[in-house]
């Protein structure tokens, strides 16, 4: 019913108008003349009161439009008596209104649906064990929910059993995601599956979907815009409308020459068809996952020529992960990070998060610890098992294995966390905050589409940071820098061309201020950053930026061709009108006929302009399973690492050679057939979405070799005499792991970054 009346309430002005004159028309045709010029006269005037008073309105607030044009034309028209054109005149802004809103509604629906599905009350449970419905606004960190089948996650939270949910409304990604018990939810998400429990981390209002909501209510409240380009342009084109009027009617004597003239410059294409194409752009970035306040922001966006990115959460995860597990002599791998999850599984850090993560993704059990107790800065304690279990910092003399794995961590730039029991130190597990895989593509699109010069801004010490912009490749690094070094840096760049500062947390929201654009990731949560920002990344995916770069610059480009081509046309009507051979009734149908052009032409804006290629179903399917699958093969380039290290360091030991065989086996069982897999799978897939199957020939020859260098690992072991290796094999074989642990290194990050970035897997904002 309310869209019924809503489309009945955008058409029909012009419904109405055009029965008018066509009422008119028949009258005229009948011989009863004055009834159709009254009609005409009648409907021109009802157009010219609330267009008058408009620009009377504007002048008085000292606004100067393009506007003043269409009333001096109704004025005009009605003064020299061509009643017919007044009357075509008011159609043709009741048509450019019509189309506007019609084209904002449709641009706008999907900041509506988001209003629209915003929780209003949630199921919480109470002491005695029974549920409760309450408003969401009474919700508190803490309170335990039950979301129910079809139910809108109505706050951020962790999740107390696996759950099955539908995230297109936060993410933009269509597909149903599976989330394990202890992940966290974002609210806006739609419970797809079973009932579960929810326990919230935040209140209503300071949860994900609670800012999305209020993003979307400005950029829905604030007019849209392109008016700062038709102020532009009118500065210019009134003046030269006015006097070219006024010189036809001096030469002619003939008012109706000057009428004629300001007919046919009754500026639509600049007061309709823009901001018609910057709604469609707000539109389409939103469904993207990035909410632009307004138009002024995304018009300034599509001129942005200098980025300013922060490092820690918008480059990177700004989340650490556990990169490898380093055990000490005959202590298994896994035991250790088992050990380590076990004990931090009550403790809020950020690396205890990290720890157990990566132990439940391995399917490791964990026991629940007791006596745990932690100390801010030292880590934590507790019995596992039985067994006394310290996490965290190591206070004792390291032995060697530990100060080989202590400075593998110093040059890689990761963190330890060092675990032991009483008798002393059992493994470190090293963690690193890893760049984004979408990260190197994203710089690549940015540059693409404009964008001069990148810059790196991070608090982070020079050696991390330049590792970092190495990899992605920017332009630039500020290092060790402060947020007041950071805003300097904003103004100055700020200064020389039109500039966007990205960043994720409260230390980046003065800087976010002082940008041209300020674009705010979060999904991760920074509400002071998003508060400020011009733009906010509701998904947690860098590369959504470029492809609000990519809308933003396509849609400007819309806007700007469609003022041009209209005004240019316009102005030749003009000339034509101002030398006596464009009568007033025809000039007001030719102008007509240009608005409509450039307001269907701006109507392009709702599609096009993304470089990116979609990824079928099929395939983005396949990308899931594989970057799954790599995610394993990380583990076997830990295992192969520790077999290079003991063959480099104890050849004659009795464990060199089974541990040897161990490594061959999981490359031969694992790597390889997950290697073929992708050949005949994966790849061939590919070549739509990169554009050739020559595109994945790098990979295919990556391939090859991890295969040669396996071959060779094998024939070693078939030589070995005795269960012991020779001596003369230690040099080849410690050249064969450690070149095949890089080139297989190597090999998963390029497919990470170029095949993989392509559709993210479903937990990537998480």
């Amino acid at each position: 019913m309310r869209r019924a009346a809503a489309r009945w309430a955008t058409w029909a002005p012009l419904v109405g108008s055009t029965a008018v004159v066509l009422v008119g028309a028949g009258f005229w045709l009948a011989g009863r003349r004055d009834a159709a010029n009254l009609i005409w006269a009648a409907l021109t005037l009802v157009a010219l009161l609330p267009a008058a008073w408009s620009v009377l309105r504007d002048l008085w607030r000292r606004r100067f439009g393009v506007d003043v044009i269409a009333v001096l034309a109704l004025a005009g028209a009605l003064g020299v008596g061509e009643y017919l054109a007044g009357a075509v005149i008011a159609v043709m802004l009741v048509t450019g209104r019509s189309l506007e809103a019609y084209a904002q509604r449709r641009a706008t629906r999907d900041l509506r649906a988001l209003l629209a599905r915003a929780p209003r009350t949630a199921r919480r449970r109470t002491a005695d064990g029974g549920i409760e419905v309450v408003p969401v606004d009474r919700i508190a960190a803490g309170d335990r929910l039950l979301v129910g089948p079809g139910d809108v996650v109505g706050v951020d939270g962790v999740l107390e059993a696996a759950a099955t949910l539908d995230e297109s409304v936060v993410t933009g990604e269509s597909q149903l995601v599976q989330r394990a018990a202890g992940e966290a939810v974002a609210s806006g998400v739609v419970n797809a599956g079973a009932g579960f429990g929810l326990r919230a981390t935040t209140s209503a209002a300071g949860s994900t979907y609670a800012g999305i909501v209020r993003l979307a209510e400005e950029a829905t409240a604030r007019k849209a815009p392109m008016v700062r380009l038709a102020d532009r342009y009118a500065a210019a084109f009134v003046p030269f409308t006015l006097a070219l009027a006024g010189l036809g009617w001096l030469l002619s004597g003939e008012l109706a020459r000057a009428v004629a003239v300001l007919v046919v410059a009754t500026p639509c294409p600049l007061l309709l068809a823009t901001p018609i194409a910057i709604v469609s752009g707000l539109s389409r970035t939103a469904r993207r996952g990035v909410l632009v306040r307004d138009g002024g922001s995304l018009e300034l966006l599509g001129r942005a020529r200098t980025l300013l990115v922060d490092k820690t959460g918008t480059l990177t995860a700004g989340r650490p992960r556990a990169a490898e597990t380093v055990a000490g002599p005959g202590v298994d791998r896994d035991e250790v990070l088992r050990l380590a999850a076990s004990v931090e599984q009550l403790s809020p850090h950020v690396l205890a998060t990290a720890l157990v993560g990566q132990a439940r993704a391995r399917g490791l059990p964990l026991t629940e610890p007791t006596e745990v107790t932690e100390e801010p800065g030292r880590g934590v304690t507790g019995r596992v098992d039985g067994r006394l279990v310290r996490v965290g910092q190591f206070g004792g003399e390291l032995p060697d294995w530990a100060e080989r794995a202590r400075q593998r961590a110093e040059l890689a730039g990761s963190s330890v966390v060092w675990v032991g029991d009483e008798a002393g130190a059992l493994g470190a597990v090293l963690l690193e905050d890893p760049v984004r895989p979408d990260a190197r593509r994203t710089v690549r699109r940015l540059r693409a589409a404009g964008l001069r010069r990148i810059v790196m801004v991070t608090g982070d010490r020079p050696g991390t940071a330049e590792q970092v912009a190495q990899l992605v490749g920017v332009d630039d690094v500020l290092a060790r820098c402060t947020p007041r070094e950071k805003v300097d840096r904003v103004r100055a760049e700020a200064g020389r061309a039109v500039t966007v500062m990205v960043g994720d947390g409260v230390n980046d929201a003065p800087a976010l201020a002082e940008a041209h654009v300020g674009v705010a990731m979060g999904a991760t949560g920074a509400t002071a950053s998003a508060d400020v920002a011009d733009a906010v990344l509701t998904v947690d995916r860098l590369d959504r930026l470029a492809d609000a770069v990519e809308i933003a610059r396509y849609a400007r480009r819309i806007a700007v061709q469609s003022a041009a081509v209209g005004m240019g046309l316009a102005v030749l009507a003009m000339l034509v009108a101002a030398a006596g051979r464009l009568p007033p009734v025809a000039g007001a149908f030719l102008q007509e006929g240009i608005d409509v052009l450039v307001i269907v032409n701006a109507l392009r804006a709702l599609g096009g302009g993304l470089r990116r290629r979609e990824v079928a179903p099929g395939t983005r399917d396949l990308l899931d399973r594989f970057a799954g699958e790599n995610a394993a093969m990380r583990d076997v380039l830990a295992g192969l690492r520790d077999t290079a290290d003991l063959v480099a360091t104890r050849p004659d030991s009795p464990e060199c050679l089974p541990a040897l065989r161990a490594a061959h086996r999981r490359l031969t069982d694992e790597v390889l057939p997950h290697a073929a897999a992708e050949e005949r799978q994966l790849y061939p897939a590919l070549a739509g979405p990169l554009g050739s199957a020559e595109a994945t020939s790098t990979m295919s020859r990556a391939h090859v070799e991890i295969r040669r260098q396996v071959d060779r690992i094998g024939a070693h072991l078939a030589g070995a005499d005795d269960g012991r290796l020779r001596a003369d094999q230690v040099t080849d074989l410690l050249a064969t792991l450690y070149g095949l642990e890089a080139v297989l290194r190597l090999h998963l990050a390029q497919e990470e970054e170029d095949y993989f970035s392509l559709a993210p897997p479903a937990d990537a904002g998480h």
